[in-house]
């Protein structure tokens, strides 16, 4: 018995390389499309609590923060007081904001929140659609930063490098 390998193992070995890379080269092609489609924020309409619609459209020519947070999560707790904070420095600047309430948050926690934290910014509930427009989000908080073009400069999930943001904030809300 011999123990090289027979020659239809040989020639399959260069096919199952060739087909290996094409795969390869198919997922990075399909990741690079997925990831471009991504930078631009999707059309998209948010329900206020008010019952008003705004739609991403209706943002368009406008810097703004999509945050999607949700009354049971603890970092959300914890970042809203400096996602307030941060709104109130940037809207003499131009800043919008939208504060999107995950479908499983019930609306009565949430309007309880926004009621008694005074919230300043558009408060809007999701029946679990936006989130899905925006890239399946799931995890709370995770807020984009979209600029004047509709582009998301940034997507943080968790809470938010607040340094950071400010910076990204000046840079969007000066540019021309």
């Amino acid at each position: 018995m011999s123990s090289t390998p027979s020659t239809a193992a040989r020639r399959a070995n260069p096919i199952r390389t060739i087909i290996i890379a094409v795969v390869a080269i198919a997922i990075a092609i399909a990741g690079y499309f997925a990831f471009a489609g991504q930078q631009r924020v999707p059309d998209a309409t948010f329900t206020l609590l008010s019952g008003q619609k705004v739609s991403t459209a209706d943002l368009k020519g406008k810097v703004y923060l999509i945050n999607f947070w949700a009354t049971s999560c603890d970092t959300c707790m914890k970042e809203m007081p400096q996602m307030v904070q941060t709104y109130n420095r940037f809207k003499g600047k131009g800043l919008e904001f939208v504060a999107v309430a995950m479908n499983y948050d019930a609306p009565m926690y949430v309007t309880n929140y926004t009621e008694t934290r005074q919230l300043p910014f558009k408060v809007a509930m999701d029946d679990g659609s936006v989130a899905k427009q925006f890239g399946n989000v799931q995890l709370t908080p995770t807020t984009f930063l979209v600029d004047k073009d509709g582009k998301i400069l940034k997507r943080y999930v968790g809470e938010p490098q607040f340094a950071e943001l400010d910076q990204l904030l000046e840079k969007a809300l000066n540019a021309v």
